[in-house]
Protein backbone atom coordinates (compact mmCIF):
# COMPACT_ATOMS: atom_id res chain seq x y z
CA UNK A 1 0.00 0.00 0.00
CA UNK A 2 1.31 3.45 -0.91
CA UNK A 3 1.67 5.93 1.95
CA UNK A 4 0.35 9.42 1.19
CA UNK A 5 3.06 12.11 1.48
CA UNK A 6 1.49 15.60 1.72
CA UNK A 7 3.19 18.79 0.53
CA UNK A 8 4.47 20.50 3.68
CA UNK A 9 7.07 23.07 2.62
CA UNK A 10 8.32 24.94 -0.45
CA UNK A 11 11.96 26.03 -0.65
CA UNK A 12 13.11 28.84 -2.95
CA UNK A 13 16.70 29.74 -3.85
CA UNK A 14 18.03 33.17 -4.76
CA UNK A 15 21.55 34.37 -5.51
CA UNK A 16 20.88 37.68 -3.72
CA UNK A 17 18.93 36.51 -0.70
CA UNK A 18 18.38 39.95 0.82
CA UNK A 19 16.81 41.42 -2.35
CA UNK A 20 14.49 38.44 -2.79
CA UNK A 21 13.50 38.56 0.89
CA UNK A 22 12.72 42.30 0.61
CA UNK A 23 10.66 41.66 -2.54
CA UNK A 24 8.65 38.83 -0.96
CA UNK A 25 7.99 41.02 2.10
CA UNK A 26 6.89 44.06 0.06
CA UNK A 27 5.01 42.28 -2.73
CA UNK A 28 3.53 39.32 -0.85
CA UNK A 29 3.42 40.46 2.78
CA UNK A 30 5.51 37.53 4.04
CA UNK A 31 7.60 37.66 7.22
CA UNK A 32 10.86 35.81 7.84
CA UNK A 33 12.87 34.16 10.60
CA UNK A 34 16.61 34.32 9.91
CA UNK A 35 18.63 31.13 10.36
CA UNK A 36 22.14 32.40 9.66
CA UNK A 37 23.36 34.34 6.64
CA UNK A 38 22.08 31.91 4.00
CA UNK A 39 18.61 30.75 5.06
CA UNK A 40 15.27 32.35 5.97
CA UNK A 41 12.13 30.58 7.15
CA UNK A 42 9.06 32.09 5.46
CA UNK A 43 6.16 32.99 7.75
CA UNK A 44 2.59 33.86 6.71
CA UNK A 45 2.63 32.31 3.23
CA UNK A 46 -0.19 29.82 3.84
CA UNK A 47 2.19 26.84 3.90
CA UNK A 48 5.67 26.33 5.27
CA UNK A 49 8.50 27.71 3.21
CA UNK A 50 12.11 28.72 3.12
CA UNK A 51 14.42 31.00 1.18
CA UNK A 52 18.01 29.85 0.66
CA UNK A 53 20.98 31.66 -0.84
CA UNK A 54 22.06 29.88 -4.01
CA UNK A 55 21.72 29.80 -7.78
CA UNK A 56 18.16 30.44 -8.93
CA UNK A 57 16.28 27.22 -9.71
CA UNK A 58 12.73 25.94 -9.62
CA UNK A 59 11.26 25.75 -6.11
CA UNK A 60 11.94 22.55 -4.18
CA UNK A 61 8.70 20.90 -3.04
CA UNK A 62 9.14 19.24 0.35
CA UNK A 63 6.81 16.45 1.45
CA UNK A 64 6.23 15.24 5.03
CA UNK A 65 6.55 11.61 6.17
CA UNK A 66 6.17 9.85 9.51
CA UNK A 67 8.49 7.05 8.28
CA UNK A 68 11.37 8.63 6.35
CA UNK A 69 13.09 5.33 5.50
CA UNK A 70 9.78 3.90 4.25
CA UNK A 71 9.17 7.02 2.14
CA UNK A 72 12.64 6.72 0.61
CA UNK A 73 11.98 3.08 -0.29
CA UNK A 74 8.57 4.01 -1.72
CA UNK A 75 9.78 6.79 -4.04
CA UNK A 76 12.84 4.79 -5.10
CA UNK A 77 10.68 1.76 -5.96
CA UNK A 78 8.43 4.04 -8.03
CA UNK A 79 11.39 5.18 -10.15
CA UNK A 80 12.86 8.25 -8.42
CA UNK A 81 16.57 9.05 -8.56
CA UNK A 82 17.78 9.71 -5.00
CA UNK A 83 20.00 12.81 -5.24
CA UNK A 84 20.74 13.29 -1.50
CA UNK A 85 20.51 10.38 0.89
CA UNK A 86 18.95 10.90 4.32
CA UNK A 87 20.71 13.65 6.27
CA UNK A 88 20.03 15.51 9.51
CA UNK A 89 19.43 19.25 9.85
CA UNK A 90 18.25 21.37 12.80
CA UNK A 91 14.68 20.20 13.41
CA UNK A 92 14.64 16.95 11.49
CA UNK A 93 15.97 14.71 8.74
CA UNK A 94 15.31 14.56 5.00
CA UNK A 95 16.32 13.18 1.63
CA UNK A 96 16.02 14.64 -1.87
CA UNK A 97 15.11 13.03 -5.18
CA UNK A 98 14.28 13.63 -8.82
CA UNK A 99 10.95 12.31 -9.99
CA UNK A 100 10.80 10.96 -13.55
CA UNK A 101 10.78 14.04 -15.79
CA UNK A 102 13.35 15.82 -13.60
CA UNK A 103 11.14 17.37 -10.93
CA UNK A 104 13.23 17.95 -7.78
CA UNK A 105 11.51 17.08 -4.51
CA UNK A 106 12.40 16.24 -0.92
CA UNK A 107 10.82 14.34 1.97
CA UNK A 108 11.39 15.27 5.60
CA UNK A 109 10.42 14.18 9.10
CA UNK A 110 10.94 15.62 12.58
Amino acid sequence: MTTRLPIDYVEFTAPVLEETQAFFAAALGWDFVDYGPDYRDIQGAGTGGGLERGPARAPLIVLKADDLEGALAQVWAAGAEITKDIFAFPGGRRFEFLAPGGIAMAVWTT
